[in-house]
């Protein structure tokens, strides 16, 4: 088989990178995945009870991006949703991330939104210099707040405590001095109306790309004519473990059906110091699908041989630089997205790299 591209993984990047690459029609597409279905981690399907689930945990779109919006909206129709969290501490469900609502319900206070920069002053440890994602938590919100809502659940999440995770770990939740309770603030939120599946296959509905389902991509690269490579999956893999596996965090989930209208408060609900897993996720509310019956996701992390997230600790981030320095060297293929490159990537950041990528190396 000859083509032009050969796209090894159907998520976000190597969709958007297969979708851009064919509106010259005489570029020949070939995409191989591993898994039964396209759309990588944002893959969505109906279940038995007739809701949209995320199989793989729950995809809030957000972006300040408009390039990366307007691009996505070729594909799809959005439902506007703002995501709400709440996590159960103290007894008590309390919004999440940590605002004013969070602290006047937490210590049962009315303060106002100066009154609370105090408060939070007050509770801060001074931390120099910041090595880790504890040290991240105590400086900005000090030991009791850290010990309510991020301790357990990040060790829950890792594996092992913040005091041994990369300070980016804990940076990325949102902190603030007022009442907005929205988890993202970002210009652009919603939910694709059909689902992130059907606007993936939107996405790669061209005549000149062909997806094969079910197979991996060593097995028959061999009988491949190709010009370049897009490769998409663990970095590690590609070169056959050469310098060792890189350390990967992955999630077990469990789906339960109940006979209600209503399960939680919330479309998320952390559960940072309760039980084995991490948050419940009922599906009903991000899509705003409506019915009797309800479903729900409970997340426990775990080491799987799925590969989710890439592990942010020191150890693990130098030996992916074994392989980064060989992956530079490569002159025919690319190596792009979140198991690719071993980095966290938000869903509109790998389209916006994606794009990059393809204004850069096939404009």
């Amino acid at each position: 088989m000859k083509v032009n591209y050969l796209i090894v993984g159907a998520g976000l990047t190597g969709l958007t990178f297969a979708n851009l690459l064919a509106q010259n029609e005489n570029n020949k597409i070939l995409i191989i995945e591993k898994r039964h279905h396209i759309g990588g981690n944002a893959y969505d399907s109906y279940n038995a009870n007739h809701i949209l689930i995320h199989n793989y945990g729950p995809h809030i779109f957000h972006t300040n991006n408009q390039t990366v919006w307007d691009y996505l909206s070729q594909f799809t129709e959005w439902c506007d949703y703002q995501h709400r969290v709440l996590s159960f501490v103290d007894g008590q469900f309390i919004p999440m991330p940590i605002t004013l609502e969070t602290i006047n319900q937490l210590y049962n206070t009315n303060f106002s939104q100066f009154e609370m920069v105090d408060f939070i002053e007050s509770q801060k440890e001074s931390v120099v210099p910041i090595k880790s994602s504890e040290d991240v938590a105590l400086n900005n919100a000090g030991r009791d707040i850290y010990e309510k809502f991020f301790m357990n659940y990040t060790t829950k999440q890792w594996g092992v405590a913040p005091s041994e995770l990369d300070p980016a770990v804990i940076s990325r939740i949102p902190f603030r001095f007022n009442r907005d309770t929205r988890y993202f603030t970002d210009r652009y939120q919603g939910i694709p109306k059909a689902g992130y599946t059907k606007m993936c296959e939107q996405m790669i509905d061209r005549p000149n790309i062909k997806v094969m389902l079910n197979t991996d991509y060593k097995e028959v690269r061999d009988a491949i004519d190709y010009d370049k490579m897009i490769y998409t999956g663990p970095i590690d893999y590609f070169y056959d473990h050469q310098f060792g596996k890189l350390k990967y965090r992955s999630v077990r989930f469990e789906m339960e059906d109940h006979d209600c209208e209503s399960f939680q408060k919330s479309a998320v609900v952390n559960y940072p110091n309760d039980y084995d897993f991490t948050r419940i996720t009922e599906y009903k509310k991000i899509t705003g699908q409506q019915g009797r019956k309800t479903t729900i996701m409970k997340e426990f992390p775990c080491d799987g041989e799925e590969p989710f997230y890439p592990f942010p600790t020191k150890e693990w981030q130098e030996l992916y630089l074994l392989y980064k320095a060989k992956a530079d060297a490569e002159k025919n293929v690319i190596f792009a997205g979140r198991l690719a490159e071993y980095r966290y990537y938000n869903m509109d950041a790998v389209v916006d790299q994606a794009m990059r990528f393809f204004e850069m190396r096939f404009l």
